[in-house]
């Protein structure tokens, strides 16, 4: 493995990481904050060690191997949240590196998960920077790279793999830089598109930013105490919830709309099983909270409902009500709406639509095997036939999800949790939600988590991100054998 061929490119990411740092000035500036000092010169300071170990450590061999993209991808998104920190403990703000690392992971990894008791006292720069650290996370700071370096185009399909290690990886243009521009531009059509229409819905142009930036990464990061239940307001819930539910699907189709072709939506079968997914939990909740007297009106509890289901299974993590005093039947569906998550080629988490949907085609397959042990039953995905390797790779995939689930369970329980909060943290950490359940629930933090758990946490939603193989791999045997 090229050594000083990682460590250069990770010095290109941290070199990005400080540029993005100064996008918040203007906003200490403007509110007079006391951040103005801290995040420049922890934006002086990224810039200068990005630059100094590009220039030094360069090398004039560009082509990346599956190797080196596993090695660049995890080492770029512990570097992310080292350095993306910096400002927190410099401000004091945030004065535990153990707190701000938490929250720095959260932030790029679109987790959502808050250590702030308070976040309406941090300074507004702090507050963008928080939002933005979602925002680049969302689509992806490697994606990014690719789009702006032509230098990394060349091993570029390595990297853009290692970072988005879905079932399959959709290229829209031939060069790998290109669909990475593509899908770059979209993503920022759609976030400037939510701003306008948060505007004309009241907030002002800092909070309608930031949660442009946090809903289309799925993040959840809000500048409220109170997430999105602060304004109040049916329009915004339902421009927020639109532009949840779009974030959650597969970019690729979206650029196809954008070209004309809609009906690509209803042709791609994760989509039509994610949209059914949505409107049954949707309809199930509405009926239930009627029926428990939650709410008096069918309008509330659709609008009330419908927020929280499309929060949850695009993990964005936004709230506008405290699930956790609805019926338990509509938790146990928030729940299995966690492990789901969104489609692949979103900026969603968890285990994605996709997988689910073959794992539920293969179960099916088989179960007809028991009937006719010597058919031929294919697994079909978009009217094409599954190899067997990708359903195995499905398979290996899920089983390791659940078992780091329960392990990361059980050391959680280990360090003082109950159960139900354990569980909550784990899976809302490692599908990249924020919110969970018992003493994590929305609106609850994770201030009190005991500072192990908080490391435990931050590990699930890096490797949750990475969608665990990508990062899991470099703690393998093989992977350092020469």
């Amino acid at each position: 493995m090229n050594i000083k061929l990682v460590i250069s490119i990770l010095g290109i990411i941290v070199f990005f990481i400080g540029v993005a740092m100064l996008l918040s000035l203007p906003f200490s500036l403007y509110y007079s904050d006391s951040s103005l000092l801290p995040i420049l010169g922890s934006s002086i300071l990224c810039i200068v060690i990005g630059i100094l170990t590009w220039f030094f450590l360069k090398t004039p061999e560009i082509e990346v191997n599956p190797r080196e993209a596993f090695a660049i991808v995890t080492f770029a998104w512990l570097a992310m949240s080292l350095f993306g920190s910096i400002p927190y403990v410099v401000s004091g703000a945030i004065p535990s590196f153990t707190d701000a690392f938490f929250e720095t992971v959260s932030g790029f990894t679109t987790t959502g998960a808050s250590i702030l008791t308070n976040v309406e006292a941090l300074p507004k720069g702090l507050l963008f920077w928080r939002s933005m650290t979602q925002w680049l996370g969302g689509m992806g700071i490697i994606l990014l790279s690719l789009a702006i370096l032509p230098i990394l185009g060349v091993g570029g399909m390595q990297l853009f793999k290692a970072e988005s290690p879905g079932p399959t990886v959709d290229k829209i243009k031939p060069r790998i830089g290109e669909t990475a521009k593509v899908l770059w531009q979209v993503y920022v059509m759609f976030t400037f598109v939510q701003t306008l229409l948060l505007l004309l819905g009241g907030m002002n142009i800092f909070d309608a930013l930031s949660h442009s930036f946090t809903t289309m990464a799925t993040g959840g990061f809000s500048t409220r105490n109170l997430s999105i239940a602060h304004y109040n307001s049916p329009y915004i819930d339902t421009v927020i919830i639109v532009f949840m539910f779009i974030a959650g699907a597969n970019f690729v189709l979206h650029y196809k709309a954008l070209k004309g072709d809609v009906r690509e939506y209803f042709k791609n079968n994760e989509f039509v099983f994610y949209l059914s997914i949505v409107l049954i939990s949707i309809f199930i909740s509405v009926l239930l909270l009627i029926n428990s007297g939650n709410y008096n009106s069918f309008t509330s509890a659709l609008r009330y409902s419908a927020f929280q289901v499309v929060s949850i299974i695009t993990t964005t993590g936004y709230s506008t009500a405290d699930y956790e005093i609805w019926p338990y039947s509509i938790q146990f569906i928030l729940l299995i709406l966690m492990f789901i998550g969104g489609c692949a080629g979103s900026t969603a988490g968890g285990i994605k639509n996709m997988r689910i949907l073959i794992l539920l085609k293969n179960g099916n397959a088989e179960l007809r095997k028991l009937i006719h042990p010597k058919a031929i039953v294919p697994v079909r995905y978009n009217n094409r036939t599954v190899p067997q390797d990708i359903i195995n790779n499905i398979l290996a995939f899920f089983v390791l999800f659940v078992t780091t689930f329960v392990v990361a369970t059980i050391i959680m329980t280990i360090l003082g949790m109950d159960i139900i909060s354990a569980m909550g943290a784990v899976i809302a950490s490692l599908s990249n939600i924020g919110p969970g359940l018992g003493s994590v629930g929305p609106m609850d933090n994770y201030s009190n988590i005991h500072f192990l758990g908080k490391w435990i946490l931050s590990f699930c939603m890096i490797i949750g991100r990475l969608e665990l193989f990508t990062a899991l791999v470099i703690f393998t045997k093989v992977y350092w054998k020469v």
